[in-house]
């Protein structure tokens, strides 16, 4: 729970009483983390903050030279103490050598708050334990604390109680007790007010050689340093230098020490108030203006992924969580982690499989980020970025409810670092996973050029990642598709583009659930050249979402494949591993599939359409056959037939009113037609088609 605006507490190392009033003492500071801010600004900054129970006893400590030591993250500072009262005399008494008295507060002008508007949006807001964020004297807080801005910065005065508090005199004899607590680091402030009393009536003005303790309502602070502004107290007061309120007040903050002297009795005290570190400010997404404007500059996003450090196998991630973050974001920002794979030894091995992915887990770049939000450390919400896909053994993690109300978005290069490009299952079930916990996810893709966000139409769970400007064409898409071979192209472009035209120009008389004058169009391919890049090429010259399932059919020593590569009028797309055929198959998920000319693929891929029919998980739409009647009698009707003759389709042959082989963009728009006025009925009564297809050409 470390902050960079303050060391650890420091203890004394060298002590020299000077009188009965006061001491000079050299205080040794250890364990600085690099990250303390005071290292990098003026030194006259960098104030020393004595302990809270020194202080209501009436010492005051004023820090008079600091040495600070970065490289050994130490920090040594004379510190006068002077003793305000017969108690803080008495007090001074018993100091000893390794008394812990205080420590450095970083009064950073660059981390002053200057608008009220940046914490009274804290108020009525909670952490995720339910305590105020900001608040006095209740979880509201906007009536009994007042936020202003007098010279630049955002003061809040807070009202005193009536009244003062007074030590009894047992108070002396437990000052012995508080010098060894502080050598052993115990907290005293709640020992003291069973020494404490209250005097509700008593009059709150000062004298000299008198300390004045009074009070305000309990004051929360989780999001900010507060700091008692001296100079706007009120004249001839002054406050301890134990004047910094740290962002764990919780209830309490309520006691101050004054000195002085002054017959006008005090009613407030001012507050100041510094930034945390941007991931500690229990600061909302929706409240960083900067970083979702960011978040909507492509470039922007883009930008912030080339200060990632190279080379490119590097895994690496960083969690930003305001604008300013991503301005200025360098390598040394971004966590980089080498994991160390091992093969898992299965259930057989629970206890060795189980820490074995443990320490996979630990070795992700994303981990230190995740583990930080479940831990409380990280309290804003922001977006990771990592240069890989999260590995789907970090899911276990990205779904705990504190990661998932923390973390509002991820960005990521490539899929995968092992199969670049291509996701597999378990990606795609962690990003159905994640889209169902409401973390949007987005593909910062090189190939389109595009920041695309993983969607899902509704009553499908086999999404997309789609531009962001598309996003509601997607969702509410008619969804065409093009299958055909990667070999042949230039055969079917006026007529595949007339048929789609046809559509778009007959929304206006369909009244149709599938298409209505309002119903965006989506084609769907396989992503790779020929046929496929025909068909999204099309698309995207009428202004249809272009969109791929590809998969990684690049060659191995085995197949016979040809290397297929994404063609450049895909928009929105998935991809899948060289296994994954059928699960890629069965995501398609097409209203109205047109086929062309096509090899091996194409016919598995007719196949699977016509089984998805068959077995009911997609509607008996009209699949159109685009080419000459004799070249799709060859590839269809000898399997239908023998299926005929040996009674193995029994109940099924109504599927082949599911097949339209069209000569014409006519033909098709004449099927098309008829479908969507509720004149093309496919179902289990209509009638047996020798072919297997019905010839368009004859009844259309």
């Amino acid at each position: 729970m470390h902050f960079d605006l303050v060391t650890p507490d420091g203890k004394i190392i060298e002590l020299e009483k000077v009188s009965e009033q006061e001491l000079k003492v050299a205080v040794l500071i250890e364990n600085i983390l690099p990250s303390f801010v005071g290292f990098e600004i003026d030194p006259h900054s960098t104030i020393f903050n004595l302990k809270s129970a020194l202080a209501q006893i009436g010492i005051n400590g004023i820090g008079l030279e600091y040495q600070l030591e970065r490289t050994r993250g130490e920090a040594r500072v004379i510190v006068k103490l002077e003793a305000i009262g017969p108690i803080a005399r008495e007090m001074l008494t018993h100091l000893q050598v390794g008394a812990y008295i205080g420590k450095l507060f970083a009064a950073d002008e660059r981390r002053r708050v200057r608008k009220p508007e940046y914490l009274s949006r804290m108020f009525g807001r909670s952490d995720r334990r339910g305590r105020p964020l900001l608040s006095l004297g209740g979880m509201q807080g906007s009536d009994a604390l007042i936020l202003d801005e007098i010279d630049g910065r955002t003061v809040a005065y807070l009202a005193l109680k009536h009244g003062k508090v007074v030590y009894d005199g047992s108070i002396f004899s437990f000052l012995p007790t508080i010098a060894k607590g502080l050598i052993g680091q115990f907290g005293l402030r709640d020992l003291l007010q069973l020494h404490q009393q209250w005097l509700p009536n008593a009059t709150r003005n000062v004298d000299d050689d008198e300390i004045l303790l009074v009070r305000t309502a309990p004051l929360h602070v989780r999001t900010v340093f507060a700091k008692v502004v001296d100079e706007l107290l009120a004249p001839g007061y002054h406050h301890t230098t134990a004047s910094v309120l740290q962002p764990d007040t919780n209830a309490s903050g309520d006691i101050y020490e004054l000195f002085g002297k002054s017959k006008r009795e005090i009613t407030d005290v001012p507050l100041e108030f510094y930034t945390l570190e941007p991931y500690k400010e229990h600061v909302f997404f929706s409240d960083r203006d900067q970083l979702q404007a960011h978040l909507e500059d492509e470039q922007m996003i883009f930008k912030t992924f080339t200060t990632a450090p190279q080379p490119i196998d590097e895994r690496t991630a960083v969690f930003i969580v305001k604008g300013h973050q991503m301005e200025t974001l360098t390598a040394e920002d971004w966590t980089v982690r080498i994991p160390s794979f091992h093969e898992f030894p299965g259930i057989s091995h629970g206890t060795r499989q189980a820490l074995l992915i443990s320490r996979f887990i630990e070795q992700q770049p994303t981990y230190p980020y995740l583990k930080e939000i479940e831990d409380g450390v990280i309290t804003s919400q922001g977006v990771l970025f990592t240069r890989y896909f999260p590995s789907p053994i970090m899911k276990r993690m990205l779904l705990s409810e504190k990661v998932a109300l923390c973390l509002k978005g991820i960005y990521f290069l490539y899929p995968s670092f092992a199969y670049g490009q291509f996701f597999s299952y378990e990606d795609r079930a962690m990003l159905n996973d994640l889209y169902k916990f409401a973390i949007p996810v987005y593909w910062v893709d090189e190939i389109t050029g595009r920041i695309l966000q993983y969607l899902q139409k509704p009553g499908q769970e086999a999404g997309m990642f789609v531009p962001k400007r598309s996003s509601e064409v997607f969702l509410k898409a008619t969804t065409f598709g093009v299958y055909g071979s990667n070999l042949l192209s230039g055969q079917f472009d006026t007529i595949l583009s007339d048929i789609l035209k046809n559509v778009l120009d007959f929304r206006g008389e369909s009244n149709h659930p599938l298409l209505q004058p309002d119903t965006p169009l989506m084609l769907i391919t396989g992503g790779g050249p020929g046929a496929m890049e025909t068909g999204n090429k099309i698309a995207k010259e009428l202004h249809i979402l272009s969109g791929a399932r590809i998969s990684d059919f690049r060659s191995t020593k085995q197949s016979v494949v040809n290397e297929q590569k994404q063609n450049p009028y895909i928009e929105a797309k998935m991809t899948y591993r060289h296994r994954e055929l059928v699960e890629r198959q069965g995501e398609f998920n097409l209203d109205f599939p047109i086929f062309v000319t096509g090899g091996i693929g194409t016919d598995f891929e007719l196949s699977l359409e016509e089984v998805r029919r068959k077995v009911g998980c997609t509607a008996a739409n009209p699949i159109l056959l685009v080419g000459e009647l004799e070249e799709w009698k060859s590839k269809i009707t000898h399997r239908f037939q023998c299926n005929l003759k040996h009674g193995t389709i029994v109940g099924s042959e109504w599927l082949s009113n599911c097949f339209y082989c069209v000569q014409t963009a006519e033909q098709a728009m004449n099927v098309y037609r008829k479908f969507f006025t509720g004149k093309l009925l496919i179902n289990k009564e209509s009638p047996v088609r020798e072919l297997g297809f019905v010839d368009a050409s004859k009844e259309f």
